[in-house]
């Protein structure tokens, strides 16, 4: 077993500026709905939380202008296709679902030459692909045919039918005699998980070995057993090649910041995972989880969207216990992820549910009805998922990309609007949180409720109709989102202003019976025992008094 002391210098692998995303994937046969599910929450400190669009049709221009997903830049043009479909954030109107997670992989096979990001893959295929094994092919034809220009990555690539992990990475940069990378392309391999599981992946590749003939369940490229050996880093049976061990071997950072998210997952919802704990925790690296679970019951749609905001509550990385969640039991640690007293180094925990995210989502596919992207901005503990029907045409204005920025303040963005609940419930978690939270499960109930009801109106609709019922429907939802949410920040400062809390009856606050608005009732809850005692410990001596 590793030392810890040791091995802990090593969370500095993991950035707080890409590797924060998180994936579970949830197959038809594991879900209570019988739909194909898949989360995703993009995190970066530098990410606006908006509904990426795109309006299908015909197209007019030959070309499609590629654009860096992380920094904006113009990277190339690229053929483009006569036609494209609707999309809305990472999902289109076949009900088709990519999302990722950056793991870096080995540094050397970076190819800033190449022309197509990860983010580009995932946005142009969306526009292009009608089903998953059509985007895994599309996917490794783009990179392959314009250079990959980004790190390691996991995909969650899924339809109403099926769901896939599709993991690659870049091959390097080799000149020819033109110029031209002579190593142009990805490394890759793409595997099915099997109906009635579960998955996922946070940054850290997460195939290991893999079924060479069984073309139904798995496919990959022809050189990623060869180019590994031609690298001098594998040199076994092609039966015994694992693609996660050789070209993003693990290590404590990666495995305690990243996979022990995937881990809760499974712990929360399938038996005997206290066996993988000290992998979790980086302790014992030998004992590696497996790529998929079968869940011990199914999964409804609202479990899964709290899965997204989890904290490892109950476990022995739980936030909210020791002295770093403050005297209110707060489950953030602000970035970096890592620290030093008296020349060792110590982790601020990286959780599911984190501050820094930009958007996350519950994409659902649906084979006998309109998919739904699930959409929700900022921390998903603290913010609540609209329903997106993926055929819609129209951007609410609260989501749209021209409403605001990560510089620019904007009052009628649903970013910013849930930051200013998010950051002010941070003050007082224990406290202003629960209330959140309240406000969230009785929004996402009511929503669930609600595209029940949409479905069976529509079922007899024709296509335009539907579309445009699902548009509006889409619309109007989040914008009532906004305005409950504009009302709620109100409430909470109202209600918790200054460490206090104001009492309230059925009728609202409690005044003081005078009629001009001073409040009755104030407590004043003060901080947890912990931290109390923390302080006396600290500065007891000062502070007792006498």
């Amino acid at each position: 077993m590793l030392k810890r002391n040791l091995i802990l210098v090593l969370l500095a692998l993991i950035t707080e500026n890409v590797f924060c995303c998180t994936n579970f994937i949830v197959t038809p046969g594991a879900s209570a709905s019988q739909t194909t599910l898949v989360t995703y929450a993009a995190d970066s400190h530098a990410l606006y939380g908006v509904l990426y669009h795109n309006t299908g049709g015909r197209t007019r221009s030959a070309l499609r202008k590629v654009y860096n997903w992380d920094s904006g830049k113009y990277l190339c043009d690229i053929e483009q296709v006569p036609e494209t479909f609707t999309t809305n954030g990472n999902m289109n109107e076949h009900s088709l679902i990519i999302t990722e997670t950056t793991w870096g992989g080995r540094t050397e096979l970076e190819d800033k030459s190449g022309k197509i990001d990860y983010g580009s893959l995932i946005y142009v295929t969306l526009e292009r692909a009608r089903t998953a094994r059509e985007a895994i092919s599309m996917i490794a034809e783009l990179a392959t045919k314009y250079g990959y220009c980004s790190e390691g990555e996991s995909f969650s690539i899924a339809d109403g039918k099926e769901a896939w992990i599709m993991e690659l990475i870049g091959k390097g940069f080799k000149q020819g005699p033109n110029g031209e990378n002579l190593k142009k392309g990805i490394v890759w391999v793409a595997r099915r998980i099997p109906d009635g599981y579960v998955s996922g992946h946070a940054n850290q590749a997460r195939i290991s070995t893999f079924p060479l003939n069984n073309p139904e369940n798995c496919i990959y490229s022809k050189d990623v057993i060869s180019f590994a050996r031609e690298m001098g880093w594998f040199s076994g049976e092609d039966s015994s090649f694992s693609f996660c061990d050789t070209y993003n071997p693990v290590d404590f950072g990666t495995v305690r910041g990243c996979d022990a998210r995937v881990w809760s997952f499974f712990n929360r919802v399938s038996d005997g995972m206290d066996k993988y704990l000290d992998y979790a925790m980086g302790y014992d690296l030998t004992k590696r989880m497996p790529l998929w679970v079968k869940p011990n019951h199914k999964i409804t749609r609202k479990e899964l969207f709290d899965l997204m905001r989890d904290h490892y509550e109950g476990t022995p990385m739980d936030m909210t216990t020791d002295i770093g969640s403050g005297g209110s039991h707060c489950p953030y640690r602000w970035r970096p992820m890592e620290f030093k007293v008296q020349g060792k180094t110590y982790l601020n925990e990286r959780a599911t549910a984190t501050q820094q995210t930009g958007f996350w989502m519950c994409g659902e596919a649906r084979t006998d009805k309109t998919g739904i992207l699930w959409f929700g901005v900022d921390d998903a503990a603290t913010s609540a998922l609209t329903p997106i029907y993926c055929s819609t045409k129209k951007v609410p204005w609260c989501l749209s990309e021209s409403n605001g920025s990560m510089l620019k303040y904007s009052p009628t963005s649903l970013f910013w609007l849930s930051n200013r609940i998010s950051n002010f419930a941070y003050l007082r978690y224990d406290t202003i949180a629960p209330v959140v939270k309240k406000n969230i499960d009785e929004w996402e109930k009511t929503q669930l409720e609600e595209v029940d009801k949409i479905d069976s109106k529509v079922s007899g609709l024709s296509r335009k109709k539907r579309i445009r019922f699902e548009t509006e429907f889409s619309v109007n939802t989040a914008n009532s989102l906004f305005f409950k949410w504009k009302a709620l920040d109100e409430y909470l400062l109202v209600k918790f202003i200054d460490g206090n809390e104001k009492g309230e009856d059925r009728n609202g606050f409690i005044d003081n019976g005078a009629g001009v608005g001073i409040p009755g009732k104030i407590i004043q809850k003060g901080y947890s025992q912990h931290w109390k005692e923390m302080v006396v410990k600290d500065n007891g001596e000062k502070l007792m008094v006498r």
